[in-house]
């Protein structure tokens, strides 16, 4: 294990079914106190990954070592874990301050230093009277507070967190944020969190790991993510993004020169593409600009304005390539923002370190892996 890694997934493997592997050779260090996300749409292996860390679920191969000591043989409750739920998975009948209680009388936890402790966690989500309230009485933002005091008193070794802002609406959900971002910044602890919510993970994370079908489709902090995706899935996944169909004539120092299917010929930063052949350009809408503009490029491709959507701070505007490809144009909703007639004639501009060519979306490697003798034999074990 490397010096800075406290948690370390090595080749984890998950079968639920013994023919395909829903996380396939999941290998990834966490540092003491990194917030580090699981980002992924349903069923893409993220939350397995944090089950099988938890103990809820069995590792079909691999090993998880957490603080130098491997995991996967030992029982859920002596791992030295918090959890936070999306159901806050609170004891109705149980006031706050027993709900904070408990994991501490499970360790035979002096008594003063229950109280003590229950006090200290109260005051640093901000419920310091809410003691003798029950979970009924609070408010679901409260009650996620509750859970997070209650996952943080025991002093675990990391923090996981399931979809825990899910149930809450928009305005609570940009509350909670900064509040578990609050809490992180101040104690240090590490957190494994997952979600599917693009905004939540790019707003709170240290690093996202993004997963499809089983496998990490990269791993990086979240500028990164968004400036420099490794893949097509990544590109697409990550925020909004125009996908336009081209092929690749030719590539020289990481460039690739792609004619697009509208018969435009653009340049781009060549990722994952080793010759020519089909490609898909992306290119995110907040990085093309309507001619005529003061911003620099030496990207531009013809297009047809069809229609305008009015979000409030920013508009999006929708456009026809030649070939019938519609590309959406971001702009923020100041005097800058382009005034266009239906159907009005424009050059859509951008920077070639903004595109990126990769190769087409579906490849095998992102597929579920069938079973292999090896693997067959690991599942027999």
């Amino acid at each position: 294990m490397s010096e800075w890694a406290s948690l370390r997934f090595q080749n984890v493997k998950k079968s639920y079914d013994q023919k395909t592997m829903v996380v396939q050779g999941f290998d990834l260090d966490v540092a003491k106190g990194e917030f580090l996300t699981l980002l992924g749409p349903s069923g893409s292996g993220k939350t397995t990954v944090l089950m099988m860390l938890a103990g809820f679920e069995d590792v079909t191969s691999g090993e998880i070592i957490l603080d130098g000591e491997p995991l996967t043989r030992t029982a859920p409750w002596r791992r030295n874990i918090g959890m936070v739920f999306q159901n806050y998975a609170l004891f109705p009948h149980m006031s706050v301050g027993d709900n904070l209680a408990y994991p501490l009388k499970l360790r035979n936890m002096p008594r003063a230093e229950v109280t003590k402790r229950v006090e200290e966690h109260l005051e640093l989500v901000e419920l310091g009277d809410f003691a003798k309230r029950y979970p009924g009485q609070l408010s679901g933002g409260q009650r996620q507070r509750v859970a997070l005091a209650r996952a943080l008193i025991f002093e675990p070794s990391i923090v996981l967190m399931d979809e825990p802002l899910g149930a809450l609406d928009k305005k609570l959900r940009e509350q909670m944020q900064f509040e578990i971002t609050r809490l992180h910044q101040r104690l240090g602890f590490t957190v494994i969190y997952v979600t599917h919510d693009q905004t939540e993970a790019l707003t709170m994370s240290d690093r996202i790991a993004v997963f499809n079908e089983g496998v990490v489709q990269q791993c990086a902090s979240p500028s990164d993510l968004y400036e420099r995706p490794a893949n097509a899935f990544v590109a697409n996944f990550i925020g909004e993004n125009n996908m336009i169909g081209g092929t690749a004539e030719r590539i020289d120092d990481g460039k690739a020169t792609v004619r697009l299917a509208s018969g435009a010929t653009v340049t781009a930063q060549a990722s994952g593409l080793h010759g020519p052949g089909p490609c898909v350009l992306s290119v995110r809408p907040e990085k093309l600009y309507v001619q005529p503009t003061a911003h620099a490029y030496d990207n531009e491709a013809p297009a047809r304005f069809l229609v305008r959507h009015y979000v409030g701070d920013f508009i999006r505007y929708f456009f026809e390539l030649g070939d019938g490809s519609e590309v959406a144009v971001k702009a923020l909703n100041d005097p800058s923002a382009p005034t266009l007639a239906e159907g009005q004639d424009v050059t859509l501009a951008w920077l070639s370190q903004d595109g990126f060519a990769f190769p087409p979306p579906g490849a095998p490697q992102n597929a579920p892996a069938p079973l292999t003798n090896e693997t067959e034999e690991e599942l027999s074990r």
